[in-house]
């Protein structure tokens, strides 16, 4: 709601600028301005720049209205809005620049040497701003996914034209997947140097995840197996209960491997969100580990000097 006033604000803002300007500039033709006639040329392109300007923003400002009233999802809506106002600053630029000079070729001339100097000084924030467009178009990742990039691995919160924050989770501190409380900051160029695995995706919600079990050769294995998937499906369809019917690849499934302690590993392996993973693997756990125990003649369990 907040976000609409703002909008509504800056309209009318940009609009009633815009106006006034365009206004100004026709008034300057009138007979009352004849003794500062030889600032008039000077005051009427002036005016019509600023009135582009203020009708560039005002365009900029109606379209990023229609985007958030749309039902985009956030990392596009995100996207979508860096891209207004980059081509607003852009447009704006341009109005600037052929209003210090005198024709446009003058202008693309010295904005021509001009680039090419800042190319020469600048290479690395030029290259994380190809790396921006890049990430736009190729929607490597959005803000709300949970990424990985040469160790760093949190939720994206921002995707500047320079450089991407995102909020860590796991970390130096915690040795499960949730969020540490610090900010990391790294240049966009790093994704043309560096493999990214996104956690996230609008079509594959989840990820899988395993959670080992050690039991003795001599424990039920079906029983185990039983435990385990009512476990793991009763919290599924506490969580999800409207994709238990539609998706059966989502189906968790339970195996059986050799452990290199004599121990064998029951091993539950299930669907789960990024940002559930360690919330998951509690209830689960939760939900198993009493039927497992309640029957000790048929899973035996490592304890004491049988480890």
């Amino acid at each position: 709601m907040k976000e609409k006033q703002k909008d509504k604000r800056s309209i009318a803002i940009y609009g009633i600028t815009a106006m006034l300007l365009i206004l100004l500039h026709y008034l300057l033709n009138f007979i009352i301005f004849g003794s500062w006639r030889e600032y008039i040329p000077f005051m009427k392109k002036l005016s019509i720049s600023l009135f582009l300007i203020a009708l560039i923003f005002l365009i900029s400002k109606i379209t990023e209205s229609i985007v958030n009233n749309q039902n985009h999802l956030e990392g596009d809506r995100y996207n979508l809005l860096r891209i207004i106002r980059f081509l607003a600053s852009v447009f704006s630029l341009i109005v600037v620049t052929s209003f210090l000079f005198q024709n446009l070729y003058a202008a693309a001339v010295s904005f021509g040497l001009f680039s090419l100097v800042l190319g020469f000084a600048l290479q690395a924030p030029i290259a994380s701003f190809i790396a921006w467009i890049y990430l736009i178009f190729r929607r490597s990742y959005l803000v709300g996914d949970r990424i990985q990039i040469k160790g760093f691995r949190g939720d994206v919160v921002e995707i500047n034209y320079l450089d991407t924050s995102i909020e860590e989770c796991s970390g130096d501190y915690l040795g499960n997947d949730r969020k540490s409380g610090r900010i990391i900051r790294f240049p966009n160029s790093l994704i043309l140097k560096e493999e990214i695995t996104n956690y996230s995706g609008p079509e594959i919600p989840f990820i899988w995840n395993e959670i080992p079990i050690q039991v003795a050769y001599t424990s039920d294995l079906e029983f185990v197996e039983k435990c385990l998937m009512e476990a793991a499906l009763k919290d599924f369809k506490a969580q999800y209960s409207e994709l238990t019917q539609k998706h059966k690849q989502w189906e968790p499934a339970v195996y059986f491997r050799v452990n290199a302690y004599a121990w064998m590993e029951a091993v539950i392996s299930y669907p789960v969100e990024p940002y559930d993973t360690t919330g998951r693997r509690n209830r689960i756990l939760k939900y198993a580990l009493p039927m497992l125990n309640a029957a000790p003649d048929k899973v035996k369990f490592p304890e004491g000097t049988l480890r």
